[in-house]
């Protein structure tokens, strides 16, 4: 009775520290007599048991949530990925009361029982199966289990380390089941409705090569190539325009995809993405077959209805009112420009704003007229590391308007200034005198922390926005040459076309971004199809025809025979996983997602590789082996 006594933590630590181990593990298999399946064939799901099964004999398998001793009666929570039910284990079936004497919490077993009703007053409506309990009958130790470093149940607070760790302890815990399930249900959804509208789904190459803009890329060494690397790739863009050249017409994949970037919350080194391409389509016709995957998705997954058509803005008008080329539309809060009336007061920075061709913005933060000068100092501060060189503030009461620099304007000025910012009595006017590029980011930024701090943003809402419109090019003054700004074979608007050389800057392009939350959910675009256009915008971002054959000359190539009118979008699936289970990062919506370092903590990855490994791929390192 030695270990029915002790807490078998204790015993184990003492075991694992015992030069005997092997031995001591041995006696603690033999007496609690562990077996294997043999003879036993699962029946019942734990939380799938209700009380029409009571009568029924079930063979259930899973792992011990928790085990309660009440004398003569032991109680077993018993979980699998469905559920937990309650195995209640008495004298009547000595064997198996014995056994339960010495298991623990996450000990796997297979009990095989009688459903029966609990008795009055001892249901728990907490869960599924809270009005049935299993009576066992007989009770098997498939495997036993070293104590948790952290309790295998929902809301636990522990380091977000400790659990990458142990990340296969983490996904027992129900909530992380929850987050497989509804991934596992969205990418069914998914192949479902491209399935029913005439997809194939076509694999593409993870070995590919870098691109003079593949600064990100991973690189992988060639063994049989000396010198040589591959690229993995950050998309399948490449890929799929060349399917479009040969006649597939609508392709798709969930597909993994690569980069070597910084990490932030939703972003990861490797991530899934759901990519489409469509030959003989429009924008429209992307657009529409898009809203109604979503739908779709939302009706599988959450039983939401989506109403369609989503909303739209022009990439000019998404950044003069939110300031963001990825608004969050759950709350209002608009960016208003009052240049015109700033324009002739007598603010002097308001004035010389104007003057060197700048522009004056604000917004009306509403109950926000109570802030203190310290908070307005905080806003200051804030806006000034998005670019901004100050914040002035007006605050709107039913006696008119209060500020330190209300002397520089008359009262109707005042009056039109907040009315233009649609302030009223209680609300703070908050204006920025600048660039019209660093007034919308810094009132965009400055636009969401006040919507945090006011708890301006609906809980379970979703967003949607369609942004259009975007420009084709923009200016790198580091590189001092044009960018593209989604990638280079996105295609320019047809009426734009004749100055793509002349005055790239103001060429606009067919791209399309879905925005969910303040979340680029995904991108895409009416694609370039001729060879001679697509040279044309090799050129205008700086490459030569050389560097274009060299790099694209495939592409190129294939342009030659007949390649259709094509276009596509893709969707970070990640993102989007995120966003409907109300996650805040995606490494919970993740089965095995890497650290904020890009590091695996379970297999302990990247890690180090031998000498002869180099010596095979003719490497040299020149960095230092740190210990792990």
């Amino acid at each position: 009775m030695f270990f029915v006594d002790l807490d078998f933590s204790l015993v184990l630590k003492y075991l694992e520290s015992s030069v005997n181990t092997k031995r001591k593990w041995q006696v603690r298999y033999e007496m609690l007599e562990a077996q294997s399946m043999r003879g036993l064939k699962r029946n019942g799901y734990c939380g799938r048991l209700t009380t029409d099964d009571a009568g029924r004999e079930v063979v259930v398998m899973g792992w011990v949530q928790v085990r309660r001793d009440h004398g003569g009666l032991i109680f077993l929570d018993l979980r699998d990925r469905s559920g937990v039910v309650q195995v209640v284990c008495d004298p009547a079936s000595p064997e198996a009361f014995a056994k339960a004497q010495d298991v623990r919490n996450e000990y796997v077993l297979a009990v095989t029982g009688v459903v029966a009703g609990r008795p009055e007053g001892t249901e728990n409506p907490a869960l599924a199966s809270g009005r049935i309990e299993v009576r066992a009958r007989e009770l098997r130790v498939l495997n036993i289990s070293h104590t948790p470093p952290f309790y295998i149940e929902d809301g636990v607070e522990v380091d977000e380390g400790m659990r990458l760790r142990y990340r296969y302890l983490d996904l027992r815990r129900p909530e992380m089941q929850r987050q497989l399930a509804l991934r596992h249900q969205a990418a069914r959804s998914v192949r479902d409705f491209l399935d029913s509208e005439g997809f194939w789904e076509v694999e593409t190459p993870v070995l590919g090569r870098s691109t003079p803009e593949g600064a990100r890329d991973f690189l992988v060494p060639s063994r049989l190539n000396p010198g040589r690397f591959y690229a993995l790739p950050q998309s399948p863009q490449l890929f799929k325009q060349i399917l479009m050249v040969a006649g597939v017409e609508r392709y798709f994949q969930i597909v993994r995809c690569f980069r070597d970037e910084d990490l932030r919350a939703d972003r990861q080194p490797e991530f899934t993405q759901i990519d489409l391409e469509l030959s003989f389509v429009g924008e429209e016709d992307v657009i529409s077959l898009t809203e109604r995957m979503m739908a779709r998705l939302f009706r599988d997954t959450l039983g939401r209805e989506l109403p369609l058509p989503l909303p739209r803005l022009s990439y000019a008008e998404a950044m003069l009112r939110y300031g963001s080329d990825k608004p969050d539309l759950r709350f209002s809060l608009e960016i208003r420009d009052v240049t015109d009336v700033a324009a002739s007061c007598g603010f002097k920075v308001f004035q010389a704003a104007v003057a060197q061709g700048g522009v004056v913005r604000g917004i009306a933060a509403p109950g926000a007229g109570s802030f203190s000068r310290r908070e307005i100092d905080e806003l200051t501060a804030y806006v000034a590391g998005y670019g901004a060189k100050g914040l002035a503030y007006l605050f709107v009461e039913e006696e008119g308007v209060r500020s330190p620099v209300a002397k520089f304007f008359t009262a109707g000025e005042l009056a039109a200034l907040s009315g233009r910012l649609g302030a009223k009595p209680g609300d703070l006017c908050l204006l920025v005198a600048d660039s019209g590029e660093v007034a919308a980011r810094s009132l965009g930024a400055l636009r969401l922390h006040l919507a945090q701090r006011l708890n301006l943003i609906g809980a379970d809402r979703f967003s949607f926005l369609w942004v259009t419109g975007f420009p084709l090019l923009e200016y790198d003054a580091d590189e001092k040459r044009f960018k593209a700004v989604h990638h280079p074979f996105t295609a320019p608007r047809d009426e734009d076309l004749p100055i793509l050389e002349t005055d790239p800057g103001q060429v606009l392009s067919r791209a399309y971004d879905i925005v969910l939350n303040g979340v680029e959910l995904g991108g895409g675009s009416i694609r370039i199809h001729q060879r001679q256009v697509q040279e044309r915008m090799f050129k205008a971002i700086g490459l030569s025809m050389e560097e274009a054959r060299e790099q694209f000359g495939y592409l190129l190539d294939a342009f030659e025979y007949g390649t259709p009118p094509h276009g596509g979008i893709a969707f970070g699936f990640d993102r989007l996983l995120m966003l409907l289970s109300g996650r805040e990062t995606i490494r919970d919506v993740i089965p095995f997602p890497k650290t904020q370092s890009a590091a695996d903590l379970m297999v302990r990855a990247p890690g180090p590789v031998s000498a002869v490994q180099l010596r095979d791929l003719h490497l040299k390192s020149t960095m230092p082996v740190r210990p792990e």
